[in-house]
């Protein structure tokens, strides 16, 4: 496949696996680029700069096919230094970042000093724009369906990724709710010159993650997860278990909610430590909508080439019914 996503990133497939807390690791990155797609360090899945480099290394010793690394820019009483993992990214060659939350623009220009394609994430065609003239590369339109953070506007991908390809010049990939060569073709057919995936790639063979987490994501619904946070304006889609309910009951109770009413259920700590134990009630579990779609936990390499014949197959069966 050739878009101009796989000519700015290098890869063989658009199919990219989104940053991931706690899941966007060496084992997984490696294993999405060795399949022809891009693979994601998620940056502050590590503790220091030092150690990011390190998980570089580890990655770099499982696969010669680029990869990138995803650093999320979140407001933070203590924010991490944000400006010593560019450096980290930058000193071992990373090529492609992938950037979510607050706007990049405070690195966009060492990025691009130094050869770095910049795809950012956003929920909004404003932020897209905005990002556009910041001098991003791509950009990454992520739907109402996604896990993580959707944004507060609720809209979904079949509006946002026909509304970002018709608003932008540079190049759009479509995030959320996809899972297949079905949603890739889709997205595709809107315009978009690529597909993030995010919840698919937790539910591969690589993922470093528990058997009991992907077992209980396989077999729930589309109407398995939750919005966490909604109350607090930082709304995130989460799979629907037990510690998900009590914050959204904490968050319904009269007299609204304050973030230390929930604090100690939304721990991060609490959430890797259930996704490594397969403790499925044990913390927060990051989820989209897509879970409806997925029905099995293959290698990524048989995903990704799944996907790539089903994507055309669907564009071959559209292109016949004309």
């Amino acid at each position: 496949m050739k878009t101009r996503v796989t000519e700015l990133l290098g890869c063989r497939y658009p199919i990219i696996q989104g940053g991931m807390q706690w899941v966007g690791r060496a084992e997984l990155v490696a294993a999405v680029s060795n399949a022809g797609g891009m693979g994601m360090i998620t940056a502050l899945t590590q503790p220091t700069p030092d150690v990011l480099r390190r998980e570089i290394d580890r990655t770099r010793a499982l696969t010669d096919q680029p990869f990138g690394v995803n650093l999320t820019i979140l407001p933070a009483v203590k924010a991490p230094p944000y400006a010593e993992y560019v450096g980290a990214i930058i000193e071992k060659g990373v090529r492609v970042v992938e950037t979510a939350g607050n706007s990049p623009r405070d690195f966009i220009e060492r990025f691009e000093a130094n050869g770095i394609k910049v795809v950012h994430k956003c929920t909004s065609i404003r932020h897209a724009l905005s990002a556009e003239r910041n001098g991003v590369d791509i950009i990454s339109i992520d739907g109402f369906e996604c896990a993580g953070h959707p944004g507060e506007d609720d809209i979904g991908g079949l509006v946002l990724i026909p509304l970002a390809a018709k608003a932008l010049k540079i190049p759009v990939i479509a995030s959320g709710g996809i899972a297949d060569g079905r949603g890739m073709a889709g997205a595709l057919a809107l315009g978009a010159e690529g597909v993030n995936m995010g919840t698919r790639f937790m539910l591969t063979q690589e993922a470093p993650i528990h058997y009991n987490i992907k077992h209980a994501l396989m077999n729930a619904s589309e109407q398995d997860t939750r919005l966490i946070f909604r109350t607090l304006r930082n709304t995130a889609r989460v799979f629907a278990n037990a510690v998900a309910k009590e914050v959204v009951e904490i968050e319904r109770r009269p007299g609204g909610c304050q973030f230390e009413d929930i604090r100690h259920l939304v721990l991060g700590a609490r959430g890797r430590a259930a996704l490594e134990a397969g403790e499925v009630e044990g913390g927060v579990v990051t989820a989209g909508q897509v879970i409806g779609l997925i029905d099995d936990i293959p290698t990524c390499a048989e995903l990704i080439e799944r996907m790539v014949e089903e994507c055309r197959a669907q564009l071959d069966r559209a292109r016949a019914m004309m």
